[in-house]
């Protein structure tokens, strides 16, 4: 099977962005439901088969470097935001679908006033002079 022509992995992309305009509102993060015990001795949650107190709703996200960012849900807004974190993975796939998309298309573009093919995948191009290491100074 053949590469396609090159409008149509344009045409291929486009579709690809429309798709992303249409995803709406999203959010990365998940959504956990949790219970928990007050640790009140003479509450019903210090019984060993009660669950605890709860449900109780947590939208988390990653924020960087070994940092996590959470913040506790209003009952009225836990499907809202499950909606948002879903679509935040339909927004991921699309993404990764247009860069594939578009390295295609990086591909079976030709260089500016070249009609010579780039290297086979998987060969370097390389000047063809050797690298000299310097030592490192005294």
């Amino acid at each position: 099977m053949s590469e396609p022509a090159l409008p149509e992995l344009e045409a291929e992309r486009d579709r690809l962005f429309e798709q992303l305009v249409a995803l709406g509102d999203f959010r990365r993060g998940s959504v956990s439901e949790n219970f928990r015990k007050c640790g009140k001795p003479n509450c019903a949650c210090a019984a060993p088969d009660h669950p605890g107190h709860g449900p109780r709703f947590l939208w988390t996200r990653s924020a960087g470097r070994r940092k996590t960012v959470g913040r506790q849900l209003a009952a009225g807004e836990v499907e809202k935001v499950r909606r948002e974190v879903a679509r935040h993975a339909e927004f991921a796939t699309a993404v990764e679908q247009i860069i594939e998309v578009n390295e295609r298309i990086c591909e079976a573009r030709p260089a500016a006033g070249t009609d010579a093919p780039s290297a086979p995948e998987g060969e370097k191009g390389g000047s063809g002079t050797r690298s000299r290491r310097r030592s490192p100074p005294r």
